[in-house]
């Protein structure tokens, strides 16, 4: 009983549209951008360093015969 009060209390707030005036600067743009660019260069480095060795050797096996 007492859950279901404060839920009728509560849903108005819930429902109804609230402004907020929050600016996000460029610094935070530079930094998600920074970020995002730094785990797709960490996959594609940590890909490229599995397998370099491997491709790498199988090259010069076939360059020596």
């Amino acid at each position: 009983m007492l859950a279901m009060n404060k839920l009728i209390l509560f849903l108005p707030l819930i429902l109804l549209p609230m402004f907020t005036f929050a600016y996000i600067g460029p610094g935070m743009s530079g930094g998600v951008l920074a970020a995002i660019l730094g785990f797709i260069a960490a996959f594609f480095l940590a890909l490229w360093g599995i397998l370099y060795y491997p491709i790498k050797r199988m090259l010069n096996k076939r360059k020596d015969k």
